[in-house]
């Protein structure tokens, strides 16, 4: 019974991705979904993405939080639109949370949607939610073994960022290793190690939203 359950979960929740997919490419709109731990960075990467790419793309940020809208503050106060989703105790945004959203969050205009899925490396990647690509973060905090230990993140993200590479003289945590294991479970996968504080690696980050950007306008 469960598992038939969960089937139509699934099923259910990948009808209205497909259904918010096709509003997002009449409109030649990218989306990325940000999925990692909390403290991984997620909410540091996009207020420095914003502010050096604000003079090149409209961009805006759906969040998501159990609760607050702390992050949904800081992306305003660097200068782009959030609209925030609380869960109240929900461990993933889906996509009916996402068709909610942008009934109330106007998308024209938008060359970049960003959705800043709720902090956890298991949850979030179960639930499409309409997006062209996931990104997922990690931290050098974090343990270069993530990779193996949650693969279903790393083998269906298109992009993976390696963050805070200034602390790596302070942690046991090897780039090569993170982004071999990653690339065992997705051979294309682009590993762009870098650090938000220092700017580091900012510009081949850039330049992956650039040419996913570029991708997705042609293909409208």
């Amino acid at each position: 019974m469960d598992e038939i359950l969960g089937h139509n979960i699934f099923e259910f929740n990948d009808k209205i991705a497909n259904e918010m997919r096709s509003v997002f490419a009449a409109r030649a709109l990218l989306v990325l979904n940000l999925i990692g731990s909390p403290g991984a960075g997620k909410t540091a990467l996009l207020e420095r993405t914003l502010m050096d790419l604000r003079e090149e793309f409209s961009m805006a940020v759906i969040e998501g939080d159990l609760q607050t809208d702390n992050d949904a503050r800081r992306i305003a106060a660097a200068g782009a639109r959030a609209f925030q989703i609380n869960t109240g105790g929900g461990c993933h945004l889906d996509a009916s949370m996402i068709r909610r959203a942008i009934e109330e969050f106007p998308l024209d205009g938008l060359d970049i949607l960003f959705i800043e899925n709720v902090g956890n490396l298991v949850c979030p990647v179960e639930f499409d939610c309409g997006q062209d690509g996931i990104a997922a973060v990690l931290s050098v905090t974090e343990g270069d073994d993530k990779p193996e230990k949650y693969p279903l993140l790393f083998h269906l993200a298109s992009v993976l960022i390696l963050n805070k590479t200034d602390l790596l003289p302070y942690v046991d945590f090897s780039l090569e290793r993170a982004g071999r294991f990653a690339r065992k479970l997705n051979k294309n996968l682009d590993v762009l190690p870098l650090s938000c504080r220092h700017g580091d690696g900012l510009d081949a980050w850039y330049a992956y939203l650039r040419k996913a950007r570029q991708a997705k306008f042609a293909g409208s």
